[in-house]
């Protein structure tokens, strides 16, 4: 099993986990309703996709 033969100083360990951080989701405008949602998905204030109806929405 490997083990490692030194220690890890605290820099080179918080440098490694600088990177694991959340995405703000990426949300776009609806160019019918102008509601915010993420990209490529349907709109689920009035249920359109590239110009088209795809779910009807009450």
């Amino acid at each position: 099993m490997a083990v490692p033969k030194r220690k890890l100083s605290k820099a080179r360990t918080r440098r490694r986990r600088a990177t694991w951080r959340l995405a703000v989701p990426t949300l776009v405008a609806c160019p019918r309703c102008k509601a915010l949602n993420p990209s490529h998905q349907v709109c689920a204030n009035c249920g359109f996709y590239a110009g088209r109806e795809v779910r009807s929405v009450e």
